[in-house]
């Protein structure tokens, strides 16, 4: 089936990623830092255990992924690597079928040292199934060289509630979009 976001990618920017393709190196991937942002996930679910990653950015030293677990939806923000991680689990199970799954992050305010605050939402279709206050880091993600992925998690995990790897399974995902809002201010000083 064609690619069809029910929740439309919105925003200044938007990216669409694929499961399969090479790691995307942070100096050329989708920059949400400073930023509100959202990433959609096109799946078609087949098996009722489907587990794996769905999108997977950074490292423990900082990242964010958003995966299922637990017949769950999941989005970790890892700040920094400092405990504990930032975790939003859905209320609901991730059923077999054709699904947008995705996350929405609304910056609210700006920290003292540049990260941004504010509340990230989960999405399964049109549906909010969990919602939380989180805060993102200003600076870059891939300190030991982890960039974006889809579909798995590249050498080093995001999270600590999954091994590395975590390669995405039972389904199919179909691309993942991600789009960031134009709030953006970023301190070089701060980033630096």
């Amino acid at each position: 089936y064609e690619l069809h976001y029910k929740l439309e990618p919105s925003g200044d920017d938007a990216y669409i990623y694929f499961a399969g393709a090479s790691e995307v190196p942070e100096a050329v991937a989708v920059s949400v830092r400073g930023r509100s942002y959202k990433i959609l996930a096109n799946v078609d679910i087949e098996k009722p255990d489907a587990e794996g990653i769905l999108f997977a950015h950074g490292s423990r030293f900082g990242g964010h992924s958003l995966f299922i677990k637990d017949k769950k939806l999941w989005y970790v923000y890892n700040f920094l690597g400092i405990p504990p991680e930032q975790q939003i689990i859905s209320s609901v199970e991730v059923t077999p079928g054709k699904h947008t799954l995705g996350m929405e992050f609304f910056k609210e305010s700006t920290g003292e040292y540049g990260e941004s605050h504010g509340t990230a939402k989960l999405y399964i279709d049109e549906d909010t199934v969990g919602e939380g206050k989180i805060r993102t880091q200003i600076g870059n993600f891939a300190l030991c060289g982890d960039g974006l992925c889809v579909g798995r998690d590249s050498s080093d995990p995001v999270s600590k509630e999954y091994s590395a790897g975590f390669e995405f399974e039972g389904g199919t995902i179909q691309g993942v979009a991600v789009s960031v809002g134009s709030d953006v201010y970023l301190d070089l000083e701060k980033q630096a």
